[in-house]
């Protein structure tokens, strides 16, 4: 069995897991593992409540991570939660961990007042774009562009 729940201020070792299962899950480390942020960083992360962090843990390791972030609309009160990442460890995939992260996602989204949550998947990526077809109301096809700053 495992458990899910938000990291808070201080959640350092949490944090520093939470990473380490993305880096392993997208087998991306340049992204994730290479230059972890300082301490006193991922602790101000950490302690802003707009910035969410979703660890599923079993025995006390991490075997699935959620990272996201509640965006405060200007053109009225309230607010939506973006999902930036969500990975799962991929001998606990298919039994439960991203749904239930996706739970105590919808929870903090209703504490916070965000109306609705959303998330990007890639074309042609199916786990992720069945779990999200599974859970969602809707769906809409969007283009993604990074810009320069």
């Amino acid at each position: 069995m495992f458990t899910c729940r938000r990291l808070s201020e201080g959640d350092l070792s949490a944090y520093r897991a939470m990473n380490a299962v993305f880096s392993d899950a997208f087998d991306e480390p340049a992204t994730y593992a290479d230059l972890p942020p300082t301490d006193a960083y991922a602790d101000r992360w950490l302690a802003n409540p707009d910035n969410v962090a979703v660890i599923a843990e079993k025995d006390g390791e991490a075997v699935g991570a959620l990272a996201g972030y509640v965006l405060h609309k200007f053109e009225q009160d309230c607010a939506e939660l973006y999902i930036y990442d969500i990975a799962v460890l991929d001998e606990h995939r298919r039994k439960g961990v991203a749904s239930a992260l996706l739970d105590e996602t919808r929870r903090i989204a209703r504490e916070n007042g965000a109306w609705t949550i959303f998330v990007q998947a890639e074309e042609g990526d199916a786990p992720p774009l069945a779990l999200y077809r599974k859970q969602s109301v809707r769906e809409l096809v969007a283009h993604h562009f990074d810009l320069h700053p």
